[in-house]
């Protein structure tokens, strides 16, 4: 380049036509490459399964790996504790009355609470009835439904539907567990910020963090009544009774999983929940599952009850449509979702798939789809409970108005029993955040940290595990690039061109490349890649604008200090627009990153081919979402030379997963930010250490509000120890200036200098 008129496009480049709005093309493009990967999941599920059809014995022996990669996709893979049942007193002014006060007694109800695991408990009614006992069942209202409501204790859920009741009127001893609701009224820190979210959704976001899901819990809660069923303390011939599982919209979800887990569940319905699931990133963020789509759809899981009996009715979903507005006092801070009651020829092609993919397993299992004839909007109707009561060997007698007698320790209509199950999960989540340290001391145990050059070697196994794991790994871009530049700067320092590489059908990379007008024809030089934050454009880190108070042009100062800069644009903008690319990622077993990872790499390659390009020498420096990128992506891609994380380092799991800070992502709207199980494995430190021994800096405002300045220093103290203990300490830098969430541009740049042997302003070549 020479300080003549620039060309209107790189040699070796189309030219690229003009595009007013290329960050929202980028997102369009991604979705629709998303919904192209969500339609072709279900044909590739097959290579995750090695079903026996042979016997029951050799299906259920080669099923077993996908139940326990289940369990662990969903957070109920944790050992429980012996079950304790007991009957809490619960004081009250007077005992209620039945909803129903017609008819004779059936049987009687009491309020229950049993062990689960350490920390977590369950509550509940249990119901006896009158006579001998046939069968023992959990019954699963949906979750806005108090246990009393399916009792038909107090008012709530129509007479017809009051299905715990009717089967205490067959025969079977029942327990109802309580779960947790849809309301926000506990969600928040309390004189520091209240919001909006579901109380589901919170937990789902601090558990998510750490391995575990809101679903995980409920289901342990479930697994554990079977065993107090089946255990020693069942009296007389408890223990060899059928046991089933019924549930409603969330109940139904959870006795389903629940019994695609545990053998010991004979019989289950599942009512209004069944479906096809590809629609999943619409649901609930709640419902969300890591990888859940890669293995399994309800068909697949369905596959892992065979062949025990599964009774599905197709009756009307619980209408959910979104969070609650925000209202005073409250953050509007929940993730959109719906629950739409899918028409019933799509419920029975998912039944039809099921049936396919145990054909042949002798004898055929019992698979059975119900189609309500009567109002379809109330589930559990005579046909359903007929053929669950039959799954379970009891006949059916005629419906009849029985009441439960309740006893006196039956709760009052208040939210106490809701508050407690709450709290306790939530604090649940921070025992688990508060051992992640200790759990992630032990996943790097095996680490060789005997020198350099062997930590450089043995790390790429835990390279690999961030990648495939946590983060989700595409593979590589499946396109050829076909450049495409256009000149969009002629400044006397530098010139600009906008640039476009393809990645995958509808997928590309973009930026803005610019070149010192001084550039040498034979010379190679050193690149910066600079990153924008959240909701920003490749624009603004080279423009001047009027409210910037974060990036202060920092691409454009270091073209002028004779680097060559390549911004590059990432997905993060569109605020839910993007945020649901997560939602259609995530049950794929993929993140976000997963797609600006391989548009880094074809982007990297495409830079290290330029004849003015050194490619020993590309750097990555990124400011706030571009800092998170600086984490993950030089972490890697190791062809980036180091790394500067600017206002985004600190300690990521708290950052995450604290219900007591302020500043966690727990209470504001970027629930894009969970990334499932990462706080057992890698946290900003270890993955700086995936950047080692390349040179790592971080750059820090005081009064940076992404976090305290101690949680900023205590995680860089871990980076800065490996980097010493190793003998590179010189390689790794902090520095702190009296400012806010911005690039400051001093040290930084001269670490850039330093690092990339490129001489400072004003000092010669």
């Amino acid at each position: 380049m020479t300080n003549s008129t620039p060309p209107g496009s790189l040699i070796g480049t189309q030219v690229l036509p003009v595009n007013p709005d290329p960050a929202g093309s980028m997102v369009d493009g991604i979705h629709r490459f998303l919904d192209q990967a969500t339609d072709t999941a279900r044909a590739t599920r097959a290579a995750h399964w090695a079903r026996d059809l042979s016997s029951h014995e050799a299906y259920t022996m080669s099923t077993e790996p996908n139940r326990t990669h289940l369990a662990e996709i969903i957070g109920a893979a944790d050992p429980r504790l012996p079950v304790v049942m007991s009957t809490p007193l619960v004081p009250r002014p007077s005992r209620p009355n039945s909803a129903s006060q017609s008819g004779r007694s059936c049987g009687t109800a009491r309020a229950v609470a049993w062990t689960v695991m350490e920390g977590v408990t369950a509550e509940g009614l249990l119901l006896e009835p009158d006579g001998h006992a046939h069968a023992s069942v959990i019954a699963l209202p949906d979750c806005d439904t108090p246990p009393e409501a399916l009792a038909g204790l107090v008012p709530g859920v129509p007479e017809r539907a009051q299905f715990a009741r009717h089967l205490v009127g067959q025969g079977c001893r029942v327990l109802i567990p309580t779960l947790i609701s849809r309301a926000c009224t506990h969600s928040g820190l309390p004189g520091i910020k209240m919001t909006n979210m579901p109380h589901r959704e919170l937990i789902y976001r601090a558990a998510f963090e750490l391995g575990h899901h809101v679903v995980g819990y409920e289901v342990q809660k479930i697994l554990a009544a079977v065993d107090w069923f089946t255990g020693a303390n069942s009296e007389n011939d408890a223990s060899q009774r059928p046991i089933g599982v019924i549930g409603y919209g969330e109940g139904g979800l959870l006795a389903f999983y629940a019994a695609a887990l545990d053998e010991r569940i004979s019989a289950t319905a599942v009512l209004g929940y069944f479906a096809p699931r590809e629609a999943l990133w619409q649901e609930p963020i709640y419902r969300n599952v890591f990888g859940l789509l890669e293995a399994f759809g309800d068909a697949e899981i369905a596959s892992l009850i065979a062949p025990r009996a599964l009774v599905v009715e197709a009756c009307a979903c619980p209408a959910v449509d979104a969070p609650s507005t925000a209202t005073k006092g409250r953050s509007a801070v929940a993730a959109s979702g719906r629950i739409d009651t899918p028409p019933a020829e799509a419920v029975a092609a998912e039944i039809h798939r099921a049936r396919e993919l145990t054909q042949g397993l002798l004898p055929a299992p019992v698979l059975e789809l119900i189609i309500p004839e009567e109002d379809a909007a109330i589930p559990g109707g005579v046909a359903a409970l007929t053929a669950f009561l039959d799954a379970l060997g009891l006949p059916c007698n005629q419906a009849s108005a029985d009441r439960l007698e309740p006893a006196d320790n039956i709760p009052p209509a208040d939210d106490q029993r809701q508050q407690r199950q709450f709290r306790e999960l939530v604090e649940h989540t921070q025992t688990l955040l508060r051992q992640a340290e200790f759990r992630r001391a032990q996943f790097w145990s095996k680490a060789d940290t005997t020198s350099a050059a062997s930590w450089e070697t043995h790390s790429d196994a835990y390279r690999d595990r961030l990648w495939q794991e946590i983060i989700g790994r595409l593979p590589p871009a499946s396109l050829p690039p076909a450049p495409g530049t256009r000149l969009i700067y002629d400044e006397p320092a530098y010139s600009g061109y906008e640039v476009a590489l393809d990645v995958y059908p509808d997928v590309v990379a973009s930026g803005i490349l610019l070149l010192p007008r001084d550039l040498r024809a034979d010379e190679r030089r050193p690149v910066v890649v600079c990153q924008h934050g959240l909701e920003g454009t490749a624009r603004d880190v080279i423009e001047l604008k009027p409210d910037d108070a974060a990036y202060n042009q920092y691409a454009a100062r270091l073209a002028e200090r004779g680097f060559i800069v390549y911004a590059p644009q990432n997905p993060y903008i569109g605020q839910d627009r993007f945020r649901t690319l997560q939602r259609k990622l995530n049950p794929l077993g993929k993140s976000l990153f997963s797609i600006i990872l391989e548009q880094h790499a074809v982007t990297l390659e495409w830079l290290a081919n330029q004849p003015f390009v050194d490619p020993e020498r590309i750097a990555f420096y990124g400011i706030s979402y571009g800092g998170k990128t600086a984490m993950r992506v030089p972490s890697l891609l190791k062809r980036y030379c180091l790394s500067i994380c600017s206002a985004d380092f600190n300690e990521w799991i708290w950052k995450c997963a604290s219900a007591h800070h302020h500043c966690s992502y727990l209470f504001t709207p970027e629930y894009d930010m969970c990334e499932f199980n990462l706080g057992n494995t890698f946290n900003y430190a270890e993955m700086s250490w995936l950047i080692f021994p390349r040179p790592f800096m971080v750059e820090r405002g005081h009064h940076d509000g992404v976090a305290p300045d101690e949680w900023v220093a205590y995680e860089y103290a871990r980076t800065f120890r490996h980097y010493d203990l190793m003998g590179l300490g010189d390689k790794t830098e902090m520095e702190i200036f009296d400012g806010p969430h911005s690039i400051h541009g001093v040290g930084t740049f001269a670490f850039l200098h330093k690092h990339l042997n490129w001489p400072e302003p004003g000092t010669g070549a």
